[in-house]
Parts: structure tokens; sequence; C-alpha cells
């Protein structure tokens, strides 16, 4: 059985994402912070007739992350597939930023990957195959007032995900991106954007570069900004 790990996942994307997987006939992994939300997203995953493993877990802290990481590898074995879907956003201007604002972000969007990723490459180098496919953004590509953490974190995804891809040559592994627009999810509220996506849209995508896109596309770094 396919074993996908899903950060993030008692809501949005992550959320989605960790139902589509299911709906494809993965057991799940879900981690997260909020152990009420995950249990939610897990008795739907078991609906659909799969395994559905529920991990609290703060993915900034790396304690949590090699614990978390241990016991699914206990339980499951090494995963096929780590999505990146755990994500904050702090809307504050750089001036009144403080350093516990910019640490939150920085440590969830991109540390959190980095620790995620360092946790289960091992066990995946040796099964020599999987994919890490991480949820960057819009926000990888451009700047937005007050969101200068956000788009640092975002922007560091995708330097991230293309240097572990080049890592990840030769080993049977792949490394990926998606980077949506505007997504209807709670994170959106109070933007200033209207949404052009929903979660399930974007899960879609996730899905798509987690189990079928091709392995020549390691490295890729997909867009997707509505219809």
């Amino acid at each position: 059985m396919t074993v996908a790990v899903v950060t993030g996942a008692g809501s949005g994307i992550g959320e989605a994402a960790a139902l589509r997987l299911a709906r494809r006939g993965c057991d799940v992994v879900l981690v997260g912070r909020r152990a009420d939300r995950l249990e939610q997203t897990a008795e739907r995953a078991r609906l659909l007739g799969t395994k559905a493993l529920v991990c609290p877990c703060d993915v900034a802290s790396e304690e949590q992350v090699e614990a978390m990481a241990a016991s699914v590898v206990k339980d499951l074995g090494p995963p096929r597939l780590v999505v990146h879907s755990a994500g904050v956003v702090a809307r504050v201007p750089v001036g009144s930023m403080t350093k516990s604002d910019w640490d939150t972000v920085i440590g969830v969007n991109l540390t959190g990957v980095f620790l995620v990723t360092r946790a289960f490459l091992p066990v995946m180098l040796a099964a020599r195959a999987g994919r890490f496919v991480a949820v960057a953004s819009i926000s990888s590509t451009q700047g937005t007032p007050a969101l200068s953490a956000y788009c640092a974190s975002k922007w560091g995804v995708v330097g991230f995900v293309k240097a572990l891809a080049e890592e990840l040559r030769g080993t049977g592994l792949q490394s990926l991106a998606v980077l949506p627009g505007s997504v209807d999810t709670p994170m959106l509220a109070g933007s200033g954007f209207k949404p052009q996506m929903s979660a399930d849209d974007v899960a879609g995508l996730i899905v798509y570069a987690g189990l079928d896109a091709a392995d020549a596309m390691n490295g890729s770094c997909i867009e997707l900004f509505g219809p």
C-alpha cells in the first residue's frame, strides 16, 4: 500500500490533498498541530477504505518532527509521498513585524519543509522510491505589501525544492512544488484577494505531481492560478 504523509492536513489544501490521496487508495498520515481537526480528516479518509494515522506535530519543532517520522516508519514503513502543506501567514508591514512573527512564519512554512524532508529522507533513499511535493505559492514569484515573511518563506520553498531535486538525481526520488494563486481557504480571509480556485483544485495537482507526473519532472514548480 502506498503511504502518503501530508502536513497541514487538518484544513484547507492539506485536508483536500489527504482526501484525494485516500480516494486513490493511499494510506494517509495526517500531520498538524490541531489533533481535533486531524481526527475529522481521518474519519473522512477511513470512510474511503484506507488507513489514516493521526500525528499531532508542530513541523517547526525538530524534536516533534523526528518523533513523528520515527512513529510513521515503525507503524507503516517508508512513505512513498510526502506533501508539505502546513502553512501560516502574518499580515504585518516590515516596520511593525516582531521577530516572533517572522520566526513563526519562516519556521512553519520553510524550516518545517526542511525538517520533515530530512526526517523521512534516509528511509526513502534506502527504498529508492518516493517523492516530495511542497505547496509553494504565487507569492514564490512576487512581493506583496505586509507579506514579507510569507513571501520570503515561499520563495525559499522553491529554492529548497530545486536544490533538493539536484541532490536526488539518480536516487529514484524526486522533488516538486505546486504554486497556487488565491485559493478559497481560511488563510485567504482578510487578504483582499478573491479566490480563484478551490482547495480541491490544488489537491488534484498535488496528487498528479505526487503520483502521476513523470520522474523527469524532478525539480519542476507547477503554477496554477485559476481558470
